[in-house]
């Protein structure tokens, strides 16, 4: 709530607080934290982290998220997706995927944190979340995640070239100039910083 506060008032556009930890831990959202959170934030709010079912997601909308942001219980249950845009509208779905490059030049869509690879190709899941109701797409490139070396501006291209809902890149940033590479030169709609 502290660090709200902070962010309040640097006027940050938008907080997207994701529990990464959630699924591998098997830990509901903690209604109690979001609902402080969401009293005391001035701008819109998204959440993610242990959401596996429209309820939860509804839950957590009614207390003041705008967002909510799904990634293994999307790969497990592509139907999540329709489900929550259905009930609240596919602004209010953001497809969170979490990718990295293999030897031969493909990205491989990862979950559980990280920690499980998928069999999925990052570009055709791309489309295929766009296709079943997603708002927007929030892309981390393993790779690049806490390294500070910018953004990577190939797949965060390939992805903004095959869908057309809004993509958020994260995964690198290191200045304000990675910001706008990522915008101008990969075409992301925003961009996030950890």
């Amino acid at each position: 709530v502290n660090t709200v506060r902070i962010f309040n008032e640097l006027e940050v556009d938008e907080l997207c607080f994701l529990d990464i930890r959630a699924t591998i831990e098997k830990r509901r959202p903690n209604l109690k934290i979001l609902t402080e959170i969401a009293d005391e934030c001035f701008m819109p709010l998204s959440y993610g982290g242990g959401i596996r079912d429209v309820e939860t997601a509804l839950k957590i909308l009614s207390i003041g998220f705008e967002k909510i942001v799904i990634n293994t219980a999307a790969v497990e249950n592509p139907d999540l997706i329709t489900e929550i845009a259905r009930h609240s509208g596919n602004q209010s779905v953001i497809v969170s995927i979490d990718v990295k490059k293999s030897f031969n030049g493909n990205y491989a869509v990862y979950s559980h944190d990280g920690s499980v690879k998928t069999s999925l190709d990052a570009m055709e899941w791309a489309k295929k979340t766009d296709l079943a109701g997603a708002g927007e797409l929030l892309i981390t490139s393993m790779d690049r995640d806490g390294t500070w070396k910018g953004y990577d501006l190939e797949i965060i291209r390939k992805i903004t070239d095959a869908v057309s809902i809004p993509v958020i890149a994260n995964g690198g940033a290191g200045s304000v100039n990675d910001i706008g590479q990522v915008v101008k030169t990969a075409k992301a709609s925003a961009a996030a910083l950890g």
